[in-house]
C-alpha cells in the first residue's frame, strides 16, 4: 500500500539521512521508477525530500526537518511518547518499534524516561513474564486459571475473567470476575502461581468508576484503630492518609483507618512486629494475640 510505503520511507530517511534509490527499491521490492514517483508524491505533500544524482548522490530529507508543528504540537509529541513509554514497561513487543520510530521522527532523545521491573526482589524472568501474560489476557479477553495463595498460605485454584491490572499501596493486583465465587475480586499478583491463559473468551466489561472505591465489590472493610510506635513513622506516612493519623506527645501514633476484612489484614499488622497494638476491633485484637502466642510456642 503506497501510504504505508511513504511513511516507512520518511522514517528511513530520518534515520539514515541519505539512501540510494536502488537501496529503497530493494527494500520495498519495487522498481526505482516507483521510488522516484514516491519522492515526487512526498514533495507534493510538503515533505522536503529530494534526489541528488551522480556519484555520492541519493535521496535525502532537508536537514533539520521535523514533522510539522500543525500536525502535533511540542507538548503533544512529548505526551504521546510518554504514553507509549508507559505502555512499553509492560513488555509489549508491538510498542517498542512505534516508540523508536516516533522518537526519531520527533527528534526526541529522552523518550526512554521510565523503567519498571514488575518482579519482586529475588523474582526471576517468570515473574516478569506474568505481567505480560496478564496484559495479553485482559486485552484479548481470555479467561485465565492459576493457583492462588492467601495471606495464611492456603492454596486454591481459581479461574477468572481478568478485567484490569491495578497498583494499590505497594502491591499489584489483577481485578476480575472469579468463576468459583461468582463475584468480582482482587487478586494480589505476587500470590499467583502457575498462571495459564485459557482458550475460552469472555464478554464481561469493567464496572463504571474507580473500583478501589467500591469495597463491596471485593469484600467488606473493617474500621481499625491502631497504636503504632514512633519508630514506624516512615511507614505510617507512606501507608495511611494523613487525616487518619494522630501523633501523641511521646512520638507514638494513633491511626484510624479502613482495611479489607480478610486474612491479609492480620499479616499486614504483624509486619509491624512489636511496634503496633490493635485497639479495635476486639475480635481482631484477639486474633493477633492468638497468632503471637502460637508463634511464641515455637521458640519455647
Amino acid at each position: 500500500m503506497q501510504i504505508n510505503r511513504l511513511l516507512e520511507m520518511v522514517y528511513i530517511l530520518f534515520e539514515k539521512k541519505k539512501v540510494t534509490a536502488r537501496e529503497l527499491a530493494d527494500y520495498f521490492e519495487v522498481s526505482q521508477r516507483t521510488i522516484y514517483r514516491d519522492v515526487e508524491a512526498l514533495g507534493a505533500a510538503g515533505i522536503p525530500v529530494y534526489a541528488e544524482k551522480g556519484k555520492g548522490g541519493g535521496i535525502r530529507l532537508l536537514d533539520n526537518y521535523v514533522i510539522k508543528k500543525s500536525l502535533l504540537s511540542e507538548k503533544e509529541q512529548v505526551n504521546l511518547l510518554a504514553s507509549l513509554q508507559g505502555m512499553n514497561v509492560l513488555n509489549g513487543p508491538e510498542v517498542d518499534p512505534v516508540l523508536r520510530k516516533l522518537a526519531t521522527l520527533f527528534k526526541k532523545k529522552d523518550a526512554d524516561w521510565i523503567e519498571v521491573d514488575f518482579s519482586h526482589w529475588g523474582g526471576g524472568i517468570d515473574e516478569r513474564e506474568k505481567f505480560n501474560d496478564l496484559k495479553n489476557a485482559i486485552l484479548g479477553k481470555n479467561k485465565i486459571a492459576f493457583d492462588y495463595f492467601s495471606a495464611s498460605g492456603q492454596k486454591t485454584e481459581r479461574t477468572i475473567e481478568p478485567l484490569k491490572l491495578m497498583f494499590k499501596g505497594q502491591s499489584w493486583y489483577v481485578y476480575g470476575f472469579c468463576l468459583s465465587k461468582e463475584a468480582l475480586r482482587f487478586f494480589k499478583v505476587s500470590r499467583i502461581r502457575q498462571l495459564r491463559q485459557l482458550s475460552e473468551d469472555f464478554f464481561r466489561t469493567l464496572p463504571e468508576g474507580p473500583v478501589f472505591e467500591k469495597p463491596e465489590i471485593g469484600g467488606s472493610q473493617i474500621r481499625l484503630i491502631l497504636k503504632i510506635d514512633a519508630a514506624m513513622a516512615y511507614r505510617i506516612y507512606d501507608e495511611f492518609d494523613p487525616a487518619s493519623i494522630t501523633k501523641h506527645q511521646d512520638g507514638s501514633f494513633l491511626v484510624v483507618s479502613y482495611l479489607p476484612e480478610d486474612d491479609w489484614v492480620q499479616g499486614y499488622i504483624l509486619s509491624y512486629g512489636d511496634a503496633t497494638e490493635v485497639l479495635e476491633p476486639q475480635w481482631l485484637r484477639e486474633a493477633i494475640k492468638k497468632k503471637l502466642e502460637n508463634s511464641l510456642r515455637k521458640y519455647l
